[in-house]
């Protein structure tokens, strides 16, 4: 068993490694930052910036020693507010380099198929890769999950790794779209009903 908690801010810079680690060699990550040597500083800061914008909803939870985070969106918010989503346009746009238009305009493609219905939303979930295959990650799904039981709610992600879609499967998702980013990676877009209780 692992113990799952909400992440706290302190929590931020260790939480930031290990989702760097987790994601170095995620199809979306080596689109975005091709350069391997750069991936990890690249998304080190991408994750930092990520998991300080989601602990607002207090929808981010971790286990001790920050090996794993799953950064949850509430119904209804999964948007980033503009003033945030326009500060991180500006910080990616020079680590992507002159790849911007085709990469932005594949993440606007994502954005644009994201379902309209209220919704849980996963954002991220990462594991480190030492501690891949304990259960840490089914164990970080758990509390929102639970939630989206109790309260008759949907869940929804998306994954560009392809051995994610049985895993993700095993929680109850299915596969309700895909799409191709331009030069790019497949994604798979997952929707969860929630179980009856």
């Amino acid at each position: 068993m692992h113990a799952v908690r909400k992440a706290r801010r302190e929590d931020v810079p260790q939480l930031a490694d290990t989702l760097a680690r987790a994601f170095h060699e995620d199809p979306v990550f080596q689109w975005l930052f091709p350069v391997e040597d750069r991936r990890q500083r690249h998304s080190r800061r991408y994750f930092h910036d990520r998991v300080r914008l989601l602990l607002r909803q207090d929808e981010v939870y971790t286990v001790d020693g920050g090996v794993g985070a799953a950064m949850w969106a509430r119904p209804g918010d999964w948007r980033d507010p503009p003033l945030a989503a326009l500060w991180s346009l500006a910080k990616l746009v020079p680590r992507i380099g002159r790849r911007s238009l085709n990469a932005l305009g594949g993440l606007h493609e994502v954005e644009a198929r994201h379902p309209a219905a209220p919704h849980w939303y996963l954002a991220v979930l990462g594991t480190d890769p030492a501690r891949q295959g304990e259960g840490i990650g089914s164990a970080l799904l758990r509390p929102v999950l639970d939630d989206c039981d109790r309260l008759e709610l949907p869940a929804y992600l998306e994954t560009a790794t392809e051995r994610n879609v049985d895993f993700y499967a095993r929680h109850g998702f299915k596969v309700v779209d895909e799409l191709t980013l331009p030069d790019g990676p497949h994604l798979w877009l997952m929707w969860r009903e929630p179980v009856r209780l």
